[in-house]
């Protein structure tokens, strides 16, 4: 921790006696609270040497010069400060505006001038409401749960007065649900996933082409061992960030997360994900093999394919061809467990797409007959004969036909993760918005206020309370820290008319104009200013001022 503290040379202005780590410096709090936080600290035995930091339930005691257990607040020369930059979203970035703003350090003042050559400091003069949002992203939390949230921007979207409430949630109840594109057997739905041994989420049900994770969540954090709430913590954290991350499932495979990328499979890269099920497969490329296979079967671990008693090959005039399957069937066409779930082809364990034909009735099939078996995405694929005595022989793939099963891998989207953070949002960020919490739940359901984390869309679930979702990819790059209470914390950001704010018993008293905060906030200490992370907003994303909610 000493040397990751030592290495920021853009500390944030030492946060004074009365706010801690609410992240307004200079701004008076009413008197009562503030005679609160001037009280001693909680433990009277504590070093003088040391500071007390309450940015979430643990109290670390901090030395000077090093960091609290969760890295993001630190005591710098008998000051609590926040060691991470604030996030600021623009528009665009200007060639102007820098990527990353260092600290104006006179220990580093010569490297310092040579990087404002390249990136020079930000102009206020460039500051326009509608080009600046103020994210979630290093801006501090509102706990112990009374106070404000550390930033309540005003603003203006298309002449109309916006507010926006800014803070860090600690999260215990949230959880990441991970949708891994593959036909790939990963493990029975409800077996536990394991991070370092311990168990940290388990499969749920699979969607179409898709294999599904849920990760973390309120009993691991809390309800198991002291190491087992680590491991969800330091696996959510990793996830969030878009880092990789290494899983076993029980009765499954071992595989490779990361947001953004490919799923990594015992050890195989997986390439792509199926264009439909075996007997979707069918239908879509029926017309383009009708003249060039006598029978074409596509395998699948849920529904495999027969195009020949299949309703398309029917519709399209192909004659029996007296082929007999293993498995259930369904109906005309698809068969459902041919073989067991695994790695092999079409997401089965066969290695042999023969084994899951069971012979041919004579006086319908015939010598001659040209088969094709291919997988759902296309990597899989092999072409027969049937000779004299019915028996399928491998021949080499005729290259109008292969054409086709290129097609058809062509159509598979490139196989991905992706990580959907869930979260509850409770009681001490509803408090940094409103004394009055329940009004903030009932404004969000009535589409008044837009839900944000790190500036990126969050969907709002239906039903009580505010539950959000929100994919990481989206979300600016670091997005997520711990506590070792164990908690994720995650930015959120809470966008609203000032008229609908104020009715919702708001914290109007600590609204201040976008140009306010970044001249009042927690970015200035006798006039050196604090990093500040310029970040493009996702071509993908919404301007979040204005936009219209999603909820469910």
């Amino acid at each position: 921790m000493q040397d990751r503290f030592a290495c920021h040379h853009f500390e944030i202005a030492p946060m004074t006696e009365h706010t801690k780590t609410d992240g307004l410096p200079g701004i008076d709090m009413p008197t009562q609270v503030d005679a609160e936080l001037r009280s001693a600290p909680r433990n009277e035995r504590m070093s003088t040497s040391k500071i007390e930091c309450n940015a979430c339930p643990v109290l670390c005691q901090i030395s000077d010069g090093r960091t609290g257990a969760c890295d993001r607040y630190a005591n710098h020369g008998g000051a609590l400060v926040r060691v991470d930059p604030v996030v600021l979203l623009r528009r665009e970035l200007a060639s102007e505006a820098p990527a990353l703003v260092p600290f104006a350090d006179k220990a580093d003042k010569a490297g310092d001038e040579a990087a404002s050559e390249q990136e020079p400091d930000w102009n206020g003069d460039l500051l326009l409401a509608d080009e600046v949002f103020v994210t979630g992203v290093g801006s501090s939390t509102t706990y112990p749960d009374y106070k404000p949230a550390p930033f309540i921007v005003a603003s203006k979207a298309q002449g109309v007065d916006m507010v926006t409430v800014v803070t860090e949630g600690i999260f215990s109840y949230c959880s990441f649900k991970v949708k891994i594109d593959t036909d790939r057997f990963l493990g029975p739905e409800q077996a536990n996933v394991r991070y370092k041994g311990e168990v940290v989420g388990h499969v749920t049900t699979a969607e179409y082409g898709s294999q599904m994770l849920s990760l973390g969540g309120v009993h691991h954090l809390t309800g198991g061992s002291k190491k087992e709430g680590r491991m969800t913590a330091e696996l959510m954290q990793q996830l969030g960030n878009k880092q990789a991350v290494e899983c076993t499932i029980d009765g499954g495979a071992s595989l490779v997360v990361q947001a953004g990328r490919a799923p990594i499979v015992n050890g195989v890269q997986e390439q792509r994900m199926r264009v439909g099920c075996g007997s979707a497969a069918v239908g879509i490329f029926a017309r383009q093999l009708r003249d060039l296979c006598d029978e074409v079967v596509v395998v699948d671990d849920h529904i495999t394919g027969v195009l020949t008693e299949h309703q398309a090959g029917r519709c399209l005039d192909m004659a029996p061809s007296g082929i007999q399957m293993r498995g259930r069937k369904s109906t005309p066409g698809r068969y459902f467990q041919v073989a067991n779930p695994g790695t092999g082809w079409g997401g089965t364990d066969i290695a042999d797409p023969l084994s899951i034909i069971e012979g041919w009735e004579e006086g319908v099939a015939r010598p001659g007959l040209r088969l094709l078996m291919t997988s759902t995405t296309g990597e899989h694929a092999q072409w027969f004969v049937l000779d004299e005595q019915l028996r399928p022989v491998e021949q080499d793939m005729p290259a109008e036909v292969r054409r086709v099963v290129e097609r058809i891998g062509e159509n598979c989207e490139p196989s991905l993760c992706t990580v959907l953070f869930l979260g509850g949002a409770g009681g001490s960020l509803r408090a940094g918005v409103t004394e009055n919490p329940v009004l903030l739940t009932r404004a969000i359901k009535q589409a008044l206020v837009n839900v944000t984390c790190g500036g990126a869309p969050a969907y709002v679930w239906p039903g009580g309370g505010i539950t959000v979702m929100a994919d990481v990819m989206r979300m600016p790059d670091m997005s997520f820290g711990t506590v070792p209470t164990p908690a994720i914390v995650a930015p959120i950001e809470f966008t609203m008319r000032q008229s609908d704010y104020a009715a919702l018993g708001g914290h109007m008293e600590h609204v201040f104009s976008l140009e306010q905060a970044l001249a009042r906030g927690a970015w200035h200490n006798d006039g050196a200013p604090q990093a500040r992370r310029w970040v493009a907003i996702d071509p993908a994303n919404p301007w979040p001022i204005g936009h219209r909610p999603m909820l469910g």
